[in-house]
C-alpha cells in the first residue's frame, strides 16, 4: 500500500485543499473571495490550520483544525471543522493519517482535548479512532440574517 502524506497548507496554497472541501460541501461552488482570503488570515495568525493529505502525489483529503479558548476547560481547546477523504482514497489509511496528524498538531501547541461533531454515517470511523460520544452535549443552530440579506452561515 502507497503511503499517506500528510503536511499543513500555507495561507497561500489554500485553493487545491479548498477545492476538495467545495466539491463535497458546496457542490463545486468556490467560496468567495472574501471567505478565502479570510481562511488566509486565519492560518497565518495559527487559529486555524489546513491539512492535506497526499495519496501518489495527488491531494485525496483535506482536514481543516480551528483552535479556540474555553474557560470551562481553562485551556485552548481544538476542533476538527471538516474531514474529507475523495471516495476514491477512501479505506486506504487517509482519514486515520489526517486525524493522527491534526492529534500531533494538538500535541505540539500543548491542547489536550480535541473536538469533532459527526454526522451519523462517519460514527463508525470517529469511533475505531478513539473518539467518544459525549452524552451530555447537543448541537443546536440559528441561521442570522446579515445586513444586505446575506448569511455567512449555514442555511437552514
Amino acid at each position: 500500500m502507497t503511503s499517506v502524506e500528510v503536511s499543513p497548507v500555507a495561507a497561500t496554497s489554500l485553493r487545491e485543499p479548498l477545492r476538495l472541501l467545495e466539491g463535497w460541501l458546496r457542490e463545486g461552488e468556490p467560496v468567495p473571495n472574501l471567505f478565502a482570503e479570510e481562511l488566509g488570515r486565519l492560518v497565518e495568525a495559527g487559529d486555524l490550520e489546513v491539512l492535506a493529505a497526499r495519496l501518489e502525489g495527488q491531494t485525496v483529503g483535506v482536514l481543516t483544525l480551528a483552535f479556540r479558548p474555553s474557560v470551562s476547560l481553562g485551556a485552548p481547546f481544538a476542533s476538527i471543522e471538516d474531514l474529507y477523504v475523495h471516495p476514491r482514497a477512501r479505506r486506504r489509511g487517509v482519514g486515520s493519517a489526517l486525524l493522527r496528524a491534526a492529534q500531533d498538531r494538538c500535541k505540539q501547541r500543548g491542547i489536550s482535548y480535541l473536538e469533532v461533531q459527526i454526522e451519523d454515517d462517519t460514527m463508525v470511523f470517529y469511533a475505531a479512532s478513539g473518539y467518544e460520544a459525549e452524552s451530555d452535549a447537543r448541537v443546536f443552530s440559528k441561521p442570522l440574517p446579515l445586513e444586505g440579506g446575506e448569511n455567512r452561515g449555514a442555511e437552514g
